[in-house]
């Protein structure tokens, strides 16, 4: 469904460049490793969707790695903070013509097919969707119309982001759905929690 699209955020991964605060306490080569294992699961939820599926890479574009060329399509993130990265990101899809756009990281374990059909499904009622995380972030985003308001002026990777958001889409009257709860890895406390889901 071309009207429909799934942007995934990912960072290339590299040693002592992936899950730095994992890194502090469990070493570098096993966040990577951690983080590896963290990207195929991501492709596996996402495989089975029919929509057009966007992976948006921080540093370069990878050609073969567990996305395959033939079932997503690749792109570089814009320069900036987090916000200004998924603006843009944001911004190109509704240029490109899509309808509906859904944003996700690559750090939830938890996520699941299921969930991301759900998201889709409730953008035909629901201006905005937003899945809020244990930290205080939020793990997806979606929208039916371009929402830039969303990307400006937040406390990106702190434990306002979700309830900031929530305020800004409660200012501007917007209808909105929350999704379930989930947890990211982000610590070695995160891990030991959900490594059973790697």
């Amino acid at each position: 469904m071309k009207e429909n699209t799934l942007l995934i955020f990912v960072k290339n991964p590299q040693v002592g460049k992936v899950k730095t605060r994992l890194a502090k306490t469990i070493g570098d080569k096993k966040a990577l490793s951690i983080y590896q294992a963290l990207l195929k699961l991501t492709e596996r939820v996402t495989a089975p969707l029919n929509v057009v599926k966007m992976v948006y890479y921080n540093e370069w574009i990878e050609k073969y790695d567990v996305f395959s060329e033939k079932d997503y399509h690749k792109a570089l993130q814009a320069n900036g903070n987090l916000g200004e990265k998924m603006k843009q990101a944001f911004k190109t899809e509704f240029e490109n013509g899509a309808k509906k756009v859904v944003i996700i990281g690559s750090d939830c374990p938890e996520i699941e097919t299921s969930i991301l059909e759900k998201t889709f499904k409730e953008l035909d009622t629901h201006q905005i969707v937003i899945g809020p995380a244990v930290d205080g972030g939020y793990y997806l985003l979606g929208m039916n119309t371009f929402y830039p308001f969303l990307f400006e002026d937040k406390p990106w990777s702190t434990a306002e982001v979700y309830s900031q958001s929530v305020g800004a889409i409660q200012k501007h009257k917007l209808d909105y759905f929350t999704l379930p709860t989930l947890r990211d890895i982000d610590t070695e406390e995160d891990y030991i929690l959900l490594k059973n889901r790697l």
